[in-house]
């Protein structure tokens, strides 16, 4: 692309109104003002977010919808006042584009909390009332202050979904303190999951999976699990009671959380990071009896973002993914409610 000295159209696949199939369209792109970065998109990840959005399950959208909040590519062109960044880098954009930048939230690097709403890369409105929309597209333009690095030891396709399922697993295990001496169960295998197993694992902590069936107990264990267990089977949840420091749920599935709070040490931690579109049910007694703590997780901040890529770059750690073209978009969505996919879909943007 030139040098955008006006707003400028660019190829996407959007979900024209709610439910319905995603198709390829044009979707507007804002010219590249002073402190923005305009970037050739050359990945896209497909999370399962995506599918809660575009089809209405968090909530009303705001359609026509773009999805796409695992974004990977290179920098095309750069503002006056960029200092971050210059043509050629290779850069991520992952799931908000801006926030107030003012609160005392936003100041401590937790802009994820913005007290005044963070913006979102897609299914939102920007500071001047347009709505975004993110990475299924080839090009976007955000401010160099959300737009991230990608270490040169990563390549961008497998990168892409750290921007998401990256961050958003290793936030709480930094944040509670995952590592040697820790035993860490991670809740669910797919595309969170998977990182969680992998940066865990990486941080030193004893890993176990537990999922619904043993039927990726091998996957498992080669991402760096040193245990895994069958929560369909009622004895696991015996043979395992109060042994672990730190459970975090990736799933997007209401789960009997009284019986997995069982499976804490005294003063152990359950975490959510997954989002189920069901309210769940909880026994308060399950963590006042141990002094256990319920919580949840939103990604990262911009700075925790960029030193969770360095660690992944550090350790090698890269998402397992099933490269598709824009085409196959449909068929992925329901592939990933199917949970038939090892173990993100990443779009390759040249197919827009």
């Amino acid at each position: 692309m030139t040098a955008q000295t006006s707003t400028t159209t660019v190829s996407a696949y959007a979900a024209p109104s709610a439910k319905a199939p995603l198709e390829r369209t044009t979707v507007p792109r804002r010219p590249v003002g002073a402190s923005d970065v305009l970037i050739d998109i050359k990945y896209a990840g497909i999370c399962h977010s995506d599918i809660h959005q575009a089809r209405d399950g968090w909530g009303e959208g705001i359609f026509p919808m773009v999805p796409g909040h695992e974004i990977a590519g290179v920098v095309t062109e750069v503002g006056s006042a960029v200092t971050k960044f210059a043509v050629g880098d290779r850069v991520g954009v992952g799931c908000m584009v801006d926030s107030c930048r003012e609160c005392d939230n936003c100041k401590a690097g937790l802009e994820q909390y913005c007290a005044q709403g963070n913006i979102q890369t897609y299914n939102a409105l920007d500071k001047s009332g347009e709505p975004t929309y993110g990475g299924y597209s080839t090009h976007i333009v955000v401010d160099e202050a959300f737009t991230l690095r990608i270490p040169d030891g990563l390549s961008l396709d497998v990168a892409a979904p750290l921007l998401c399922a990256g961050i958003t697993t290793y936030s709480p295990l930094h944040r509670w303190n995952a590592g040697p001496g820790k035993k860490v169960a991670v809740v669910g295998l797919g595309g969170l999951g998977h990182m969680g197993v992998k940066i865990a694992h990486a941080m030193g902590a004893e890993v176990t999976v537990l999922s619904q069936t043993l039927r990726k107990k091998d996957d498992g264990l080669k991402l760096g699990a040193d245990h895994y267990y069958a929560t369909s089977d009622e004895s696991t949840f015996e043979q395992l009671a109060g042994s672990f420091d730190l459970i975090l749920s990736t799933v997007s599935a209401p789960l009997p959380l009284d019986k997995y709070l069982g499976l804490l040490r005294p003063e152990g931690s359950f975490v959510n990071v997954g989002a189920p579109e069901e309210p769940v049910s909880l026994n308060l007694f399950s963590v006042i009896g141990g002094g256990k703590t319920l919580a949840g997780s939103m990604i990262g901040g911009i700075r925790e973002t960029q030193d969770m890529l360095d660690f992944c770059a550090e350790h090698g750690l890269g998402s397992e993914i099933e490269l598709i073209d824009a085409d196959q978009i449909n068929e992925a969505y329901e592939r990933v409610l199917a949970s038939d996919v090892r173990y993100r879909f990443v779009i390759d943007a040249s197919t827009i």
